[in-house]
C-alpha cells in the first residue's frame, strides 16, 4: 500500500532504549554474580551514585561509548562463561574463583576486571573467548 512502507531506521531502537535494555542486562548479571553495589559501580566506570541508582531504577537517557563498551564486555564475559561452564551457579561463581592463568595470576577475574580500566574488562573477555576457541 502507497505510503505506509516503514524504514529499517523506523523500526530501529534508539540510542537511549538500547543503554537502557544493555543496562537492565548488566544488573541482572551484577546479581547473579553477587556483586556489591560498589562492584558493579566499577565495572560500569565509576558513575556518581545517584546516576547508579537512576540506571537502576530504569531511569537511563543518553549515555556514553565507555559505559555502553564496558557493558558489552561484561554481557559477553557472561556470556562466554554460560557457554563454558554449563551448571549456571558454577559459570556465575568462576568470576570470583582465583585462576592460576598468567593473566590473573592467581587473582580472580573479579579482582582484574575491578581495576577500573575498560582494558581489562576487555581482557577476560578475550581469555574466556580463547578458551571457547575463538571470538563469537
Amino acid at each position: 500500500m502507497p505510503g505506509t512502507r516503514v524504514t529499517r531506521a523506523a523500526r530501529a531502537p534508539s540510542q537511549e532504549q538500547t543503554a537502557a535494555a544493555a543496562l537492565r542486562t548488566f544488573f541482572r548479571i551484577a546479581s547473579a554474580w553477587k556483586l556489591t553495589q560498589a562492584q558493579a559501580r566499577v565495572l560500569l566506570g565509576s558513575p556518581p551514585e545517584s546516576t547508579y541508582y537512576r540506571w537502576k531504577a530504569g531511569h537511563v537517557g543518553t549515555v556514553s561509548r565507555d559505559l555502553l563498551e564496558r557493558v558489552s564486555y561484561v554481557l559477553g564475559i557472561y556470556k562466554a562463561l554460560q557457554l563454558l561452564i554449563p551448571v549456571p551457579d558454577a559459570a556465575d561463581a568462576w568470576v570470583e574463583r582465583p585462576n592460576a592463568a598468567p593473566l590473573f595470576n592467581g587473582r580472580s577475574a573479579l579482582e582484574l576486571m575491578l581495576s577500573g580500566r575498560v582494558a581489562d574488562l576487555f581482557l577476560v573477555r578475550q581469555y574466556l573467548d580463547a578458551q571457547r576457541g575463538g571470538w563469537p
